[in-house]
């Protein structure tokens, strides 16, 4: 039977341990759609031939591919004992029981027959349990199906050449929708009881909305148009050239580009999975963002909040027009990886919905580099966030909208603490920038330090720290950044960055260029000692000698300047219909 079969009854399977976070609730997140769930040629426990779509039917799925005879404790018997958490879970929820069923499937056909998976099956709870355990007739019907999952194996040889009846494979869980599409992969890191739970409530839950709400619902429920025309408390009128007036057509069009994959060269990546509207438009589980095909990319992804406001885009300054400033990521390598203009723009006029949008949206003209352009920061122009605690203390005047603490935090803020220098604070509003570039030491430091040990992010708000010389060799060589000499070519110029805006700051962590400060408390400490000293630090940058209960009151104020529209932004961008290859 193997490792892992029936005699599991007599070798316990292994345990795994509780989760050391806490999950969002069921339905407070949206699972993104992966694509197709391949169909396959398979043999129930029976002998009998299928399916998988048939065998799918009409209900929730969770795949796992196992072998018989694996001796990895973190691999197929880790993965027999989640998914029995997992069907025990769901037992005991009427509403689950009914609409879950785990297939498990063998990529060891030769020696997993259907009488092997039949013992399987009566193994983990026999005919009444929902769990279906199936193999191929051969080698061939097989490779079709894992190629599809993308479930890559490698058999295992000794030293002679000869098998050795073990398989090198990477543990891959789908979860899989009723309409037959994977919409969330779990590998061993992730693969928990609860989190699968979670999602499986989650799928039933969008299940249930969908079923309530009205067709038009899809469009959006947030008068983004009015919002730019009567900007938030704390901030200007918004600039919109006289060359790209703002509709609502081009508005719409705009947000459904921006969470299109299919403007990525493969149709993987989308504007917003670099810029996460749940995560502030920017993306707090990753430093550097990660381009097409896992490419490095190797500065953090700015937020989006209030860029309507900005005089220079990206870290570096190098383009000044939201129009324009789209077509860096669409056309680099490593982020959505286009070849060319003209490819993304027959591509996107080769699709049935996108007919007639740009003619609805710029009188007449269809897809082009310009139009394209134009709609893209048309939506982008209304992320416009304001009305924060501070904002309402500040300028509306309200006694009691700040904590004591935040109020002394904002009296560093501009005196002592001299951050109001480069994050400024009109009496008319507060942009909280002076847009110009700037060396901290940051750039320095990641360019010429040496980075020892290196704080790595194993689960969502989880870390540890590692070795740079462990790491060295399964990873990139970090590329080079010299900041604004990069365009200028200007020695003066090296490490300078842009100042950000704080505005909703609290809700865009990691921090810097480089994602390199993982909390604001860590920025400000940054400050408190003066930055990192080199030749071109900029002057105003010194050492502050804060107390540590002025450290806190400083943090207060950062998370004061959350805008109090952020949620409904956010509920706005979830929304959209995610486009992607069908």
């Amino acid at each position: 039977m193997g490792a892992i079969g029936p005699a599991s009854a007599h070798e316990p399977l292994p345990v795994r341990g509780k989760l050391d976070f806490d999950l969002p609730a069921p339905g407070s997140y949206a699972l993104p759609d992966l694509g197709d769930a391949a169909d396959g040629s398979v043999l129930d426990e029976e002998g009998a031939s299928s399916s998988l779509h048939q065998l799918y039917e009409d209900k929730l799925i969770v795949l796992s591919f196992i072998f018989g005879a694996c001796h990895d404790a973190k691999g197929c018997p880790l993965s027999l004992a989640v998914l029995d958490q997992l069907k025990a879970r769901c037992a005991g929820d009427p509403e689950l029981a009914n609409a879950a069923r785990l297939i498990t499937m063998s990529f060891d056909p030769e020696r997993d027959t259907p009488e092997v998976m039949a013992r399987f099956r009566a193994s983990f709870g026999g005919e009444e349990a929902n769990w279906r355990f199936l193999t191929t007739a051969s080698s061939g019907e097989l490779e079709p199906i894992l190629e599809s999952y993308d479930q890559s194996i490698q058999a295992e040889f000794d030293e002679a050449g000869k098998a050795t009846g073990q398989f090198s494979h990477v543990l891959r869980v789908f979860l899989i929708d009723r309409e037959k599409r994977v919409r969330n992969i779990y590998s061993s890191s992730f693969l928990y009881a609860d989190m699968i739970l979670a999602d499986l409530r989650t799928l039933l839950l969008e299940e249930n909305a969908s079923a309530a709400a009205p067709a038009v619902e899809s469009i959006s429920s947030v008068d983004l148009f009015g919002l730019v025309q009567n900007p938030p408390l704390g901030l200007p009128p918004v600039p919109v050239p006289e060359a790209n007036p703002l509709t609502r057509e081009n508005i719409a069009l705009g947000r459904k580009l921006f969470f299109d994959r299919r403007l990525s060269h493969n149709g993987t990546i989308s504007c917003a999975m670099c810029h996460v509207p749940e995560q502030g438009f920017t993306s707090y589980e990753l430093e550097t963002a990660v381009g097409i095909e896992g490419r490095t990319v190797r500065r953090n992804a700015p937020t989006i909040y209030n860029v309507a406001y900005a005089k220079r885009l990206f870290h570096d300054g190098r383009e000044d027009r939201l129009e324009q400033q789209i077509w860096g990521p669409l056309l680099a390598a490593n982020e959505m990886g286009n070849p060319s203009v003209g490819n993304l723009v027959q591509r996107i006029g080769g699709l049935e919905d996108y007919e007639g949008l740009f003619q609805a949206a710029f009188g007449g003209r269809g897809p082009g580099m310009e139009t394209l352009g134009m709609a893209l920061a048309s939506y982008q122009r209304t992320l416009v966030s304001g009305n924060s605690p501070f904002d309402r203390w500040y300028f509306g005047q309200e006694k009691n909208a700040l904590s004591e603490s935040a109020v002394r935090g904002f009296r560093l803020f501009s005196g002592r603490a001299r951050c109001g220098t480069c994050h400024r604070v009109g009496e008319a509003d507060a942009q909280l920038t002076d847009h110009e570039m700037h060396n901290t030491g940051i750039g320095y430091r990641r360019a010429m330090g040496d980075p020892g040990d290196v704080r790595v992010e194993i689960a969502p708000d989880s870390y540890t720290v590692l070795a740079e010389e462990l790491l060295a060799p399964i990873s990139e060589t970090p590329p080079g950044d010299l900041g604004l000499y990069e365009i200028t070519q200007q020695p003066d110029d090296r490490w300078k960055y842009k100042t950000p805006s704080l505005r909703n700051v609290g809700l865009t962590r990691p921090y810097m260029h480089d994602g390199s400060l993982g909390s604001l408390r860590e920025v400000v400490e940054f400050y408190d000692v003066g930055g990192v000293p080199n030749e071109t630090l900029d002057p105003v940058i010194l050492p502050l000698g804060l107390r540590e209960q002025e450290i806190s009151d400083l943090v207060a104020f950062l998370e004061s300047l959350t805008g109090d529209n952020t949620k409904m932004l956010v509920d706005d961008a979830m929304a959209v219909e995610i486009g992607d290859p069908r």
